[in-house]
């Protein structure tokens, strides 16, 4: 089953929100999925993680956690690196109590460095976190996001080469795709061609668990600006859906769009009816 996700709580959400209520009002609107928007700081409170995944469990709820902003797995200082380090294990932990599918990560800067070099040091990092899965996230999936800018660590196949080492999937964003690239990316024959590399990469049984990200996207020759709504946007998101119905895509999508449930209930009611 492909699960539209909305990214963090519903706007129309009814006071006091937050992750709880807002997970009882996106099933209340037919939403069955929700991204925990983590971006600030990863919640420390136990007891909440066990009311959320027990509410998400009893509305049918599938989540998913976006981690931190700021996490550079590049850092050429130490303490950078391990507040990075920290900030990953913390969302993939809590993340496990709360009972989320995937964990969303920005993984790094070039730093004007060269890229096989940088591919090393993320690489580093990411193997000295897999060694805590077993004991702290055993059933949560670490993935790097496919990145906006061509300064930031993240081409498909950077990510799916480490993915693919081990054992997870990363974290496919082709509206971040379509703005690293000035506007390319944004056709069913490209989206097709992403498929293809991922399958590729993780093998065919990969596209029945994939963790995406989609919107309408600002953008310049340096990249990612901004998210926009689809109808604000150059995104062709329904050729997009049209890919994921022929390709049987299954999994959960994020709506990123500004308009939160609108977009997603947009994209969730069009995929229905193609």
């Amino acid at each position: 089953m492909l699960h539209f996700a909305v990214a963090g709580a519903p706007l129309s959400t009814p006071a006091p929100g937050g992750t709880v209520e807002g997970i009882k009002h996106a099933h209340s609107l037919g939403i069955t999925a929700m991204e925990m928007e983590w971006v600030q700081q990863v919640p420390k409170n136990p007891a909440r993680m066990k009311e959320i995944r027990e509410t998400a469990e009893k509305c049918g709820v599938t989540l998913t956690i976006h981690a931190p902003y700021y996490i550079n797995m590049n850092s050429p200082e130490k303490a950078k690196q391990e507040a990075s380090k920290k900030r990953i294990l913390d969302a993939l932990s809590m993340g496990q109590l709360a009972g989320a599918r995937s964990v969303c990560v920005h993984p790094a800067f070039y730093l004007g460095m060269d890229p096989k070099v940088v591919f090393e040091n993320v690489r580093r990092m990411f193997a000295d976190i897999m060694k805590q899965k077993k004991k702290l996230f055993p059933d949560v999936n670490f993935g790097l996001e496919t990145m906006g800018k061509p300064t930031q660590f993240g081409t498909l196949e950077e990510v799916l080469k480490i993915s693919k080492e081990f054992d997870v999937f990363p974290v496919l964003d082709p509206a971040h795709m379509h703005a690293r690239s000035n506007g390319a990316v944004n056709s069913m024959e490209e989206w097709n061609e992403m498929f293809d590399l991922y399958e590729k990469y993780l093998g065919k049984k990969s596209l029945q668990h994939v963790h995406m990200h989609f919107s309408g996207i600002a953008y310049s020759i340096k990249g990612e600006k901004h998210h926009l709504p689809l109808k604000e946007s150059d995104a062709r998101w329904k050729d997009f859906l049209k890919v994921l119905k022929k390709r049987k895509i299954e999994g959960v999508l994020v709506c990123e769009s500004p308009l939160l449930e609108k977009d997603t209930i947009l994209m969730r009611d069009t995929y229905a009816k193609l």
